[in-house]
C-alpha cells in the first residue's frame, strides 16, 4: 500500500469516528431534550392539571366497589373519558396520600383529576340510625 493510501484511509477513519461521535452526542442531547419535556408535563400534569372539558361538561355515574385499586379506578376514569391519564391519578392519590372510598359518584368533565381524587377520598356517611337529636 502506498503512502497516500495509508494518508487517505487514516483521514477517512478519522472522519467517520468523528461523524459518529457527533451522531452519538446529538442523539443523547435528543433523548434529554424528550425526557425532559416528558417529565415537565407529566409533573405539570400532576400538579396543576386540567380538566378534560370546561363548564359545564358531562356528568357520569361512577360506581367504584371495596376491591378496586386506585390504578383500576384511575383505568376505570380514563375509559370513561373523565380524565386524561390513569397515571396522573394514581400519581396524584399517591402523593396526596388519599383514599378511594367504595361508592357511587357523580364526577363531570370539567373537574380535574384531584378534584375527583377529593371526592372519592371523602368517607361515606356514618349510619345515624337511632342516634337522638
Amino acid at each position: 500500500m502506498s503512502d497516500t493510501t495509508k494518508d487517505i484511509n487514516r483521514v477517512t477513519g478519522a472522519i467517520i469516528r468523528v461523524s459518529l461521535r457527533l451522531i452519538i452526542y446529538a442523539l443523547v442531547v435528543l433523548l434529554l431534550f424528550e425526557g425532559a419535556t416528558a417529565g415537565f408535563s407529566f409533573g405539570y400534569a400532576v400538579f396543576a392539571g386540567r380538566a378534560v372539558s370546561q363548564e359545564p361538561g358531562i356528568t357520569a355515574t361512577v360506581m367504584v366497589t371495596e376491591d378496586q385499586s386506585t390504578g383500576e379506578v384511575g383505568r376505570m376514569l380514563e375509559d370513561m373519558g373523565l380524565i386524561e391519564s390513569q397515571y396522573v391519578f394514581l400519581v396524584q392519590a399517591i402523593f396526596y396520600e388519599y383514599e378511594i372510598y367504595p361508592g357511587t359518584y357523580q364526577l363531570n368533565t370539567s373537574m380535574t383529576s384531584k378534584e375527583m381524587l377529593e371526592e372519592m377520598s371523602i368517607p361515606p356517611a356514618a349510619d345515624t340510625e337511632g342516634v337522638s337529636q
